[in-house]
């Protein structure tokens, strides 16, 4: 492959995954569309993607082939395997020689073998303090990833680690503005009700908020329900 040949898939690969971004964003395309592009760009033969839940429970999420999902099930279910690792310790972890440099996780080893895998680099989805989760690269051969081929696998990875950040940091504001906004909404409401309250009594505002209140505790209800009650004409207080 020419260097320009490369350079062509390489920005072709970046803009499939920006492609994945675009309109109703989907999570599962963005990282089947990452692995797929390892395969293609990378000295890879088959690509596996392990992600944390909220609970920080790796979940085999994304895999090119049956015998990679295989693999990455297996060493999801030891709790031990290279992904693993590389999630745990958020650095890169490489077995050149999965036979002779796998034994310290048995089922990873004899599951990788038994699919034709020699070799493996496994790559954190890291940034900054976060690592959501670890990319794997299988290899049907021994020996370990080129220079380039792991400073592509780490972009790429990258790409994909920051769009999900944002997703979840997006999620979360949604949550809390849509609180802030419930909040701002039930004030309207019961500054509004104690106005009603105060002009029908010809009392003064803080003993219409004591009235709407209890009124709304001997109902066991939120006090801006009992509210629009008032605003509504639903009820006399």
């Amino acid at each position: 492959m020419t260097n320009l040949s490369r350079a062509s898939l390489v920005s072709g690969a970046f803009v499939q995954l920006a492609d994945a971004l675009v309109g109703e964003y989907d999570s599962a395309d963005l990282l089947r569309t990452l692995v797929d592009q390892c395969v293609v760009l990378l000295d890879a033969t088959a690509a596996g993607l392990l992600l944390a839940d909220q609970q920080g429970n790796l979940q085999v999420i994304a895999s090119t082939s049956e015998e990679s999902r295989r693999v990455e099930v297996l060493q999801h279910e030891a709790g031990a395997g290279p992904c693993v690792d590389a999630y745990r310790s958020g650095t890169v972890v490489t077995l050149s020689d999965i036979a002779t440099d796998g034994n310290d996780y048995p089922v990873f080893q004899a599951a990788a073998l038994a699919q034709g895998f020699q070799s493996v680099h496994a790559i954190p989805m890291r940034f900054r303090p976060n690592t959501i989760g670890a990319l794997n690269l299988f290899r049907s051969h021994k020996g370990a990833l080129s220079d380039e081929d792991a400073v592509i696998g780490q972009a790429l990875a990258d790409v994909a680690t920051i769009t999900l950040l944002h997703e979840r940091t997006a999620r979360k504001n949604a949550t809390v503005n849509a609180q802030l906004q419930h909040a701002l909404n039930s004030r309207v409401f019961i500054e509004q009700a104690k106005g009603v309250i105060a002009a029908r009594n010809n009392i003064n505002m803080d003993e219409a908020f004591k009235r709407l209140r209890a009124h709304a505790r001997s109902r066991q209800e939120p006090m801006h329900r009992s509210a629009a009650d008032v605003i509504n004409n639903l009820i006399l207080i």
